[in-house]
């Protein structure tokens, strides 16, 4: 682990929100075929971005998720694990700036 690893290993109590994690896969959450058919319907582009390495979601479920959506793109970060973005920051921007400028994304007000 390099000292950047270290450090966002050690925020992750702090970053971390058990109850919603209690909640997620808790019974009546979530119907998984109501889930998939709603998911399936968005006409959104929708960039699924996984890191080679990562645990949760591996990239074959990364890709498989990609499946469910309309108009999806499934990328994986050579290298990367769970925090692409600190891996290899400049592969992760430039990967998801082609996506958003591919799509003429239209990004939210910052106010």
């Amino acid at each position: 682990m390099d000292a950047l690893a270290e450090q966002n290993s050690a925020l992750a109590d702090e970053q971390s929100n058990d109850e919603a994690a209690d909640l997620y896969f808790s019974e009546g959450a979530f119907d998984p075929p109501v889930l998939r058919a709603a998911l399936g319907r968005l006409p959104a582009p929708v960039l699924v971005l996984a890191g080679e390495l990562d645990g949760g979601p591996r990239p074959e479920l990364a890709r498989r998720s990609a499946e469910v959506f309309r108009n999806a793109e499934s990328v994986v970060q050579p290298g990367a694990g769970h925090y692409p973005w600190l891996d290899d920051p400049e592969w992760f921007v430039r990967h998801v700036v082609a996506f958003l400028d591919a799509g003429d994304a239209v990004l939210p007000s910052a106010e």
